[in-house]
């Protein structure tokens, strides 16, 4: 079920909401649990069998682990939990990959090929997979007591506003949530603010830049030009920051108007100033997951240099092939782990004495070229539009195509997407809004303020559902991942 469908928002979001409040406390999470899983059976219900397992499992681990705590056992159990939760995750996303690149090889040698069959992935198993190993690893380092409890546990893993996208949400985090929250009218109301914005996101701005997108990666080579492939790439790079950002924002949103506070997931990546600065803003929740359950388990910063720049590589390459099982994804993660070991190396002290803009500029440049392969169909494909885009082998320059793509609903978008995602109106709330208008305004200007921005909400709003309503179907980019 998409969060921007009129099923959620007008059937399923209405009622789990309404259910919740009237709901006894003793029954609000049985209330939640129920409703995540027909949130996530709508997909499909023959894989809620994965997830369901996936929680009975990874709840019997936890309380292994905690029944054998600072013994030999607990270790042995919380390998035993890494094993299944990585080889369900690897059956249903990795196997055809293994086998792919596999038969080649067995091939040269003359052996038998192995028969590839088709496995249908199960929506959100990465997310739900990273959700039950930070749990169980959690138990083993005695950060956090088991559950004892099935329908809490069950909630932690299935909570739907996180549920099949992220953000990846620790059960530290929500542990004592799960237990007992409140939701008041202040936080309910800045959940649908929330809510509404990542509608927006979505909606009028990844979607518009997705056309362009779509459109520009379908060509085939002797259509694709320099400045087309530029247009491209500056499109998909909005575009997946906006749908991803644009979840996230709707998933917090969803977790307020429910009692739940999540952590934010994206600061603002694209005004970063290097590529390890763009690691902490962009799916910070990812990011940390990687550096708190691999990166430090590796060794981390406590070791010589040079296993700290392999460590990084471990780390970026499983970045990549956590997003998916395609060259172009580990490519892409190697890309980024590349600059990521160069700062480390010492570039990060060039970079400090670089004038600012120029940083941004390295930055984006570095980030756009590695979308290229994020994108693209495949790695033969994502070499051609690379090439495409420094000029090589390019016959002509047409500027024609680019009127198709730039009208004046492009332009507009560019210009609030670009404003956006510069923080230009974080800026503008930080020191009008907050500073100005509510805490040194009249009664009249708060009021004025209020009206205002509650004309603005719901205009985003109708306008959003316009979109949607008249629009194409238009899943969420990391829904695959």
């Amino acid at each position: 079920m998409l969060f921007n469908s009129a099923t959620f928002l007008f059937l399923f979001l209405p009622i789990v909401l309404a259910a919740s409040f009237v709901a006894p406390a003793k029954v609000k999470n049985c209330v939640l649990l129920f409703a995540s899983l027909i949130f996530y059976a709508w997909g499909g219900v023959s894989m809620t069998i994965i997830i369901i397992f996936s929680i009975f499992f990874n709840y019997i681990i936890g309380r292994l682990i905690e029944a054998n705590k600072n013994t030999v056992g607990a270790k042995i159990f919380l390998t035993i939990g890494l094993i299944i939760n990585l080889g369900v995750l690897a059956t249903f996303k990795y196997l055809g990959f293994l086998i792919e690149n596999l038969n080649p090889l067995l091939s040269a040698f003359s052996f038998s090929q192995i028969k590839q069959t088709s496995i249908a992935l199960p929506i959100g198993i990465s997310f739900f997979t990273f959700h039950s190993i930070s749990y169980i690893v959690d138990v083993y380092r005695n950060r956090v007591t088991a559950q004892k409890n099935i329908i809490n546990h069950s909630l932690y893993i299935t909570l739907f506003p996180q549920l099949i996208a992220g953000p990846i949400v620790r059960y530290s985090d929500i542990s004592e949530q799960i237990k007992e929250r409140s939701v008041t009218i202040q936080k309910f109301a800045s959940g649908i603010e929330r809510f509404i914005i990542g509608l927006a996101k979505k909606m009028l701005i990844a979607n518009a830049f997705a056309f362009v997108a779509d459109d520009i990666f379908a060509l085939e080579s002797n259509e694709l030009t320099t400045y087309t492939a530029w247009l491209g790439t500056i499109s998909y790079t909005i575009q997946i920051y906006y749908d991803f950002s644009g979840y996230s924002d709707m998933a917090i949103g969803l977790g307020r108007m429910f009692g739940f506070e999540f952590l934010e997931n994206f600061n603002f990546p694209y005004i970063a100033t290097s590529i390890q600065d763009f690691w902490r803003r962009w799916h910070i929740s990812l990011s940390n997951w990687f550096r708190d359950y691999l990166y430090i388990s590796l060794g981390g910063n406590r070791c010589s240099k040079g296993k700290v720049l392999f460590n990084l590589f471990i780390v970026f390459l499983c970045t990549g092939f956590w997003h998916g099982a395609s060259w172009n994804f580990i490519v892409w993660g190697l890309f980024h782990g590349f600059f990521i070991i160069l700062e480390k190396v010492g570039f990060d002290k060039i970079l400090l004495r670089i004038w600012k803009p120029f940083r941004h500029i390295y930055v984006l440049f570095v980030v756009m070229i590695a979308w290229v392969f994020f994108r693209a169909p495949d790695i033969n494909y994502a070499f051609m539009f690379i090439n495409k885009l420094f000029g090589i082998a390019e016959n002509t320059h047409q500027w024609q195509k680019l009127i198709f793509y730039l009208n004046n609903e492009f332009v507009i978008c560019l210009s609030f997407a670009l404003m956006g995602a510069a923080g230009f109106f974080q800026i503008v709330y930080n020191n009008i809004a907050s500073k100005i208008v509510l805490k040194r305004g009249s009664v009249l200007l708060k009021t004025i303020y209020d009206v205002s921005s509650l004309v603005v909400l719901v205009s985003i709003f109708i306008l959003s559902i316009v979109y949607f309503t008249i629009g194409s179907y238009s899943p969420f980019i990391y829904f695959r991942f």
